[in-house]
């Protein structure tokens, strides 16, 4: 349960001042910080105001605009608020809540969407009713959701211009009662921990005969196969600067700490049969993590920081290449179409079905790129391999409201083509019947792909490749199995 909250006081300062600066009598908001169940504390590292929507219409506004402008001159002179047409907050929670999962993809480890800010007197506040205010935080919760399995409350941070002052309450995600909580300011950014972890792996999705039906899309099968490794990654053990994390470990030296992350064994690699297998999705690539931490936390936090960090960034990947899928692909102007065959032309990506791919599919997911931020702590975002910078500065000021222009020198590009893994103890060698030389056939075919678009990236670019090998493998049942055409591509 969050009982005191913080916050990154220059930030803070700079939005009230902005705020009181201009005519503005309603505004909407999310926070973007942490919730610490070690500490039972909230960490607001600032506020970003909610964009106008599609129409152009404020995400908040009052039921009535009457008197809002003179209920605004009598409080900031001292004198008693009009008590006339006192309006409520009306709250576009649906946009609010876009605005925070857009905006959950751009954060690092150890910051996330906390909850919402309301810019407005203090008596549309109180006239607006307290489940409306749950019901926004609600859908920004379920927008934005936290891996920490503790935490189920969000913020809600009340700026009142008549009187000036700020109130925090806190909320469960599952109730209506707002409950009040100590609220400060301080300097935060500052004394930020940092920690990077370059993580590579290469995940095998084998996809199975049963499965292999009208339901079983390419959206299906990589979100299963990103959720069964996010679980095997929740169990890893960590190396902090090349020494085993222990329990409640706390580090004070400055500068960015180095983890790398040991995966355990896969004792049960060996269960899967060949008869039961009719193809194999590969997702191989490399992500730079990264987590922020309190001095005061224990660094086993920062280790399960860094791990969501690397599961958020494969889901948004994921997610962003689906919401770009919406349209359809025209596979038959790229590679892809001469790759897949007319049989996927202009099929959007998340329902290409996989019992109808004949040729291997090679995807390229979004890259990250790092993006000063606050002080030195960076945000991320995305780039589809036809987008250039100028969308990256475009998003970051429309979702960050970020007035100053991002530079493109300052920017980060640290993730790199993992190399092609070993071979040995894979999927292929657990295939019964599958010999040598098909196992060389795929790996120079995917160590080929790799090489040709590190190429093309100039080694700058980041790469997810997921390749969707479907391989008909007939068995003539007798006194043996005898394969015919291993690993062969049907055309």
């Amino acid at each position: 349960m969050v009982k005191s909250v913080v916050g990154e006081e220059t930030q803070l300062k700079s939005a009230e001042d902005r705020l009181s600066r201009s005519s503005i009598t309603a505004e909407v908001g999310i926070l973007v910080g942490k919730l610490s169940s070690h500490l039972d504390r909230g960490f607001v590292y600032n506020l970003i105001p909610t964009p106008p929507t599609d129409g152009g219409n404020p995400a908040c506004s009052l039921k009535s605009e009457s008197g809002g402008r003179e209920d605004r001159k009598k409080g900031s002179k001292g004198g008693k608020a009009s008590t006339e047409a006192i309006s409520s907050l009306l709250i576009d929670g649906e946009w609010v809540a876009e605005h925070a999962r857009q905006v959950s993809r751009m954060l690092l480890g150890g910051m996330s969407v906390i909850g919402i800010y309301v810019w407005s007197s203090e008596a549309s506040f109180k006239a607006t009713s307290a489940s409306l205010l749950a019901q926004a935080i609600r859908v920004v919760a379920q927008a934005a959701p936290s891996l920490e399995s503790e935490t189920n409350e969000r913020l809600l941070i009340h700026i009142s211009y008549s009187p000036k002052r700020w109130a925090c309450r806190s909320c469960a995600v599952a109730s209506v009662d707002l409950r009040p909580c100590d609220f400060k300011m301080s300097k935060l950014l500052a004394l930020l921990q940092t920690y990077r972890c370059m993580y590579s792996f290469d995940i095998r999705i084998p996809v199975f005969k049963d499965l292999v039906s009208i339901s079983n899309t390419f959206k299906n099968v990589l979100c299963n196969g990103i959720s069964r490794h996010a679980k095997e990654l929740l169990s890893a053990r960590a190396l902090l600067d090349g020494k085993l994390v222990i329990e409640n470990q706390q580090v004070s030296s400055a500068g960015t700490h180095n983890v790398e992350l040991l995966l355990p064994f896969k004792s049960d690699a060996q269960h899967e049969s060949s008869d039961d297998i009719a193809g194999l999705v590969v997702f191989r690539g490399a992500i730079c993590a990264y987590a922020y931490l309190s001095p005061k936390e224990p660094t086993s936090q920062a280790i399960s920081d860094l791990k969501n960090d690397i599961i958020n960034s494969l889901k948004s990947r994921l997610d962003i290449l689906l919401d770009e899928g919406e349209d359809t692909l025209d596979m038959a102007s790229n590679d892809l179409g001469k790759e897949c065959g007319e049989i996927v032309t202009r099929k959007p990506i998340h329902q290409l079905l996989l019992h109808k791919l004949r040729k291997p599919l090679v995807l390229t997911f979004p890259r990250r790129v790092l993006i000063p931020w606050l002080s030195d702590v960076f945000i991320c975002d995305y780039l589809l391999p036809f987008e250039t910078f100028e969308d990256l500065k475009d998003r970051c000021r429309e979702l960050l409201s970020m007035e100053a222009p991002v530079e493109s020198s300052a920017l980060l590009e640290l993730e790199t083509e993992a190399s092609s893994p070993t071979m040995a103890s894979s999927f292929w060698d657990l295939v019964n019947g599958n010999p040598l030389s098909s196992i060389e056939k795929t790996k120079n075919r995917s160590h080929s792909t790799t090489k040709n678009s590190s190429i093309q990236s100039k080694n700058f670019y980041f790469n997810f490749q997921v390749a969707l090998f479907v391989l008909l493998v007939a068995f003539l049942i007798g006194g043996s199995i005898t394969v015919i055409n291993p690993a062969k591509v049907v055309h």
